[in-house]
């Protein structure tokens, strides 16, 4: 069997999943093997947010959080261009093993999107999330969580994959955000490829909006 067909048989179990024990499983089946098979596929999320994060957040911001953040593909990167005080969250135990060994993170923890999340408000000056908003994962409620626990002139900045844009609902729930006051939009930018090598179809916006 090849690389390419492990890959991406790992990938639709991820998809495929139905509730957030599957995906839990599906992440600690493919965690030894995603760093190098995700690589392998050219994806590119983890690296490109930190464009946006370097863009609206200043270094002496305050603490930042990698919501869902897998391995920790971002924590050294953010760290190589000076933030040095990243939190992170993940539901899954073994990436967050894998995460821990980047040296990049002041503290992890295992929390799941979607649920009450273990900080208080306005803890954080921004967070970021790559990957997490696509088929079978966090749904658009996580959002109103996030925004809770980020401070007031702070930043959200995440990806949302094209297929849920509209079908997932966020779109609806950005709008209910801004209506409340909770947030304005500074960016959205247009489609593009999470992985530049493999998987063409599979295409994510990225959007940055201020926290009120």
């Amino acid at each position: 069997m090849s690389a390419d067909h492990d890959n991406k048989s790992a990938l639709e179990q991820v998809y495929a999943a139905r509730n957030a024990e599957e995906l839990a499983q599906a992440y600690a089946a493919w965690s030894n093997a995603y760093d190098r098979e995700t690589a392998a596929s050219g994806y590119c999320l983890p690296f490109m947010i930190t464009s946006w994060v370097a863009r609206y957040v200043p270094r002496d911001a305050g603490a930042l959080l990698d919501a869902g953040c897998g391995t920790g593909l971002s924590g050294p990167y953010l760290r190589a261009l000076g933030y040095t005080n990243i939190d992170g969250l993940d539901f899954s135990e073994e990436m967050l093993a894998l995460a821990a060994t980047r040296g990049a993170y002041r503290e992890l923890r295992r929390a799941a999107l979607g649920k009450t999340l273990p900080w208080p408000d306005g803890r954080f000056a921004a967070f970021f999330s790559t990957g997490v908003f696509t088929e079978g994962h966090a749904p658009t409620s996580s959002l109103l969580e996030l925004v809770r626990i980020t401070r007031a002139g702070g930043h959200a900045i995440f990806t949302v994959r094209d297929t849920v844009l509209q079908s997932g609902r966020f779109r609806e729930q950005f709008s209910v955000l801004e209506q409340r006051g909770r947030w304005r939009l500074l960016e959205e930018s247009p489609p593009f490829r999470a992985f530049a090598v493999a998987e063409p179809e599979v295409l994510v916006q990225a959007f940055v909006f201020e926290v009120a």
